[in-house]
C-alpha cells in the first residue's frame, strides 16, 4: 500500500483555537473548576529540590477558607497588626484605582489601569519581601509602591504627566519608576522586565549581596521570548528571584487559552526549566504573603528561584480603553469562586475578633478622603491639556550622558525656530 493510500484512511487534520467557556450573555458556571480546600496542599522544605515537588504546579495554595478562617500548612500566622495594615493597603490601592478612573473619564489623564480584585497579588507579596529588594512590575502592581509608602501625588503627578512629573512626560501614564523605592521602570513591552530582573538578581548574587529581585508578568506575557529566556538564565545560574505569574485569566481580550492555559497550569512552566513552581490562591492575601516569603527564602538562602503563578481573576477593564462587555459575559465578576481579597481579609479579621464592618467603613472613608487630598495637591501641578507641562528642551535630554553634536543643532534650530514664530 502506497503512502498515499495509507493517508486516505485518516481523518482530516484539525486546528484547535481556544475558545474561552463564557462569551457576553452566556450564564456563568464554574463548577467544571477544581479548588482544593483551603490548607489541603503541603508546604516543602525551602531547601527541597525542584525535582522533588511536582505536583505543587498542579495544586493551589490556599490559607483562608469560606468562612475566613486561616488553616493548613502555609498559615504564615501574621500578627492581627500586621494583617489590618495589608488590609489598609488593599483598601488605600482600591480608592487610589477608583480615584484616578474618574480622573480619567473626567479628561483629566489619558488612560488608567485598574487592579481591582488583584490587590493581594502585589500588596501581599510586597508584604513578604523585603523593603530593598528589587522590584520588576508589570503594569498593574502600584500596591507595591503603596506598601512601601511611595507619595500618592508623585504617582498621581506621572498619571497626569504634569510639571511634577519625574519622567518628564516621556511615560504612558501608571508606568511608574522609583528607583528610591526598588521600583523598576515599567514597559508598554510585554515581559522586557523578565530577564532584566535576573540579571539584577544574577549581578546581587555576583556581587555577594543579600538583597533578591522579583518580577510579574500577566500569564499572557508567558508567551513571549523574553519569559523563556530570563526562565533559562535563571535555572542555570540559579538566580535569587521570584517570577510572579498573574494569571487573571484575560490578556486584554484573549481569554488565557491563548497562552496555553488550556492544556496546563502556568506554574507547571517552572517543571520544564527545573525549576521550583508554586500555585497560590490570588485572591487570598495569606496565600499570596505565605508563598512569597517561602520564595524570597529560597532565593535568599542560595537554593535558586520560583516560579508563583497567582490564579485570580481581572474584575474590570483591561484599561480606561477596553470594553470587556465586548467579549466576556458580564456575569463572570459576581460568580468567580475565589472572590474578592479585601472581602476575604476582612471577614478574617471580623472572626480574629480585631475587626468590624464600622471600623471598615470607617477606614473606607479615610482612605476615599486621602486619596482625594493627594488628587487635589498633583492637579495643582497640571493635567492633561491645561498648558505646557515640561519645557520643550526636555526632549533632547537624559538619552547620553553628554549631548552629541547633532542633537545640540536640533535644539538650537528649535529655539530659532520658537523664537521667530514668537512662541
Amino acid at each position: 500500500m502506497s503512502d498515499t493510500d495509507r493517508r486516505t484512511n485518516l481523518p482530516p487534520l484539525r486546528l484547535h483555537v481556544p475558545e474561552p467557556p463564557f462569551r457576553p450573555g452566556d450564564p456563568v458556571d464554574y463548577s467544571h473548576m477544581e479548588i482544593p480546600a483551603a490548607g489541603a496542599l503541603d508546604r516543602p522544605a525551602v531547601d527541597a529540590p525542584a525535582a522533588t515537588m511536582r505536583e505543587m504546579p498542579y495544586g493551589l495554595i490556599r490559607v483562608l477558607d469560606g468562612e475566613g478562617r486561616a488553616t493548613g500548612p502555609w498559615n504564615p500566622r501574621l500578627e492581627p497588626e500586621r494583617l489590618v495594615a495589608m488590609l489598609r493597603n488593599m483598601a488605600l490601592t482600591r480608592a487610589f484605582d477608583e480615584r484616578m478612573y474618574r480622573a480619567q473619564r473626567q479628561g483629566k489623564t489619558s488612560f488608567y489601569m485598574k487592579s481591582t480584585g488583584e490587590e493581594a497579588v502585589a500588596v501581599a507579596a510586597a508584604e513578604a519581601l523585603d523593603r530593598d529588594d528589587m522590584c520588576f512590575p508589570s503594569y498593574r502592581q502600584q500596591g507595591l509602591l503603596i506598601v512601601r509608602g511611595w507619595p500618592l501625588v508623585d504617582m498621581m503627578n506621572q498619571i497626569y504627566s504634569n510639571k511634577a512629573d519625574r519622567l518628564k512626560g516621556r511615560q504612558l501614564p501608571v508606568l511608574y519608576s522609583a528607583k528610591e523605592a526598588g521600583f523598576f521602570s515599567i514597559s508598554g513591552n510585554l515581559a522586557t522586565q523578565m530577564p532584566q530582573a535576573v540579571g539584577w538578581a544574577l549581578a546581587s548574587a555576583a556581587q555577594g549581596d543579600t538583597r533578591i529581585a522579583a518580577t510579574w508578568c500577566g500569564e499572557g506575557s508567558t508567551a513571549e521570548g523574553d519569559f523563556h529566556a530570563a526562565m533559562t538564565f535563571a535555572t542555570v545560574y540559579r538566580a535569587p528571584v521570584i517570577v510572579n505569574v498573574v494569571n487573571n485569566q484575560w490578556a486584554i481580550s484573549s481569554f488565557a487559552g491563548f497562552a496555553g492555559g488550556d492544556e496546563t497550569t502556568f506554574a507547571a512552566r517552572a517543571l520544564g526549566y527545573g525549576m521550583a513552581g508554586l500555585r497560590v490562591d490570588g485572591n487570598d492575601p495569606l496565600a499570596v504573603y505565605a508563598a512569597t516569603d517561602w520564595a524570597a527564602e529560597r532565593a535568599r538562602t542560595n537554593h535558586g528561584p520560583t516560579l508563583i503563578e497567582h490564579f485570580t481573576y481581572r474584575a474590570e477593564g483591561h484599561s480606561t480603553s477596553d470594553d470587556p462587555a465586548q467579549y466576556r459575559s458580564a456575569e463572570e465578576r459576581s460568580a468567580w469562586p475565589l472572590g474578592d481579597p479585601i472581602i476575604r481579609l476582612k471577614q478574617h479579621l471580623i472572626g480574629l475578633g480585631v475587626w468590624d464592618e464600622e471600623r471598615h467603613a470607617e477606614m473606607d472613608r479615610e482612605l476615599a478622603e486621602q486619596v482625594k487630598a493627594a488628587a487635589k495637591e498633583a492637579e495643582k501641578n497640571g493635567v492633561l491639556g491645561i498648558g505646557l507641562h515640561q519645557p520643550f528642551d526636555t526632549m533632547f535630554e537624559d538619552v547620553f550622558e553628554e549631548m552629541p553634536w547633532h542633537l545640540k543643532e536640533q535644539r538650537a534650530q528649535m529655539r530659532a525656530e520658537r523664537e521667530s514664530a514668537g512662541i
